[in-house]
């Protein structure tokens, strides 16, 4: 069964920086990524390249930073007074934390944590970075009409509700 718009797709991958090889993250055997194709769970280069796939087919996929996960953004360091970071625990550079924002909750990088203030980046952690992903198709299954209308998988590996 090909990959198309409303077919849940459970796929393995790597992901590498595509500059230094370095490896970035690894789905597991016991963790695949599942996801509702032609929902916008995944960045759209990536459903793209996954598109006509079958079960068992190996993709690889480079992608530039903007593809990715955007630019880094000098405007999204910002200086938060602490009290904003309490629910957070003990704040160290590279923590990553949830703040609630005007555009609603974001994740954070601690970048330099002070008694009075915290500097934070914004930015995604992998902006900036060209991204190698190597994806190999598990299985291939048609969503649920509820998994459609919702525009989410549910159960295992997926949203529960």
């Amino acid at each position: 069964m090909p990959i198309e718009k409303n077919k849940v797709v459970t796929l393995h991958y790597t992901l590498f920086n595509a500059d230094d090889d370095r490896e970035v993250e690894r789905s597991g055997d016991h963790a695949p990524l599942i996801y509702l194709h032609g929902a916008g769970n995944i960045l759209a280069a990536l459903e793209q390249a996954l598109h006509g796939k079958e079960e068992g087919d190996a993709v690889t996929v480079t992608l530039d930073a903007r593809d990715a996960y955007g630019e880094r953004d000098e405007k999204l360091f910002q200086r938060l007074s602490a009290k904003y970071l309490k629910h957070a625990g003990k704040l160290t550079p590279g923590k990553v934390v949830r703040v609630q924002t005007e555009q609603g909750p974001r994740m954070v990088t601690i970048v330099k944590a002070g008694l009075k203030t915290v500097d934070v980046d914004a930015n995604h952690p992998l902006a900036g970075q060209r991204l190698r992903f190597e994806m190999t198709v598990a299985s291939v299954r048609d969503a649920s009409a509820e998994e459609i209308a919702h525009r989410h998988v549910h159960g295992p590996g997926g949203h529960q509700h």
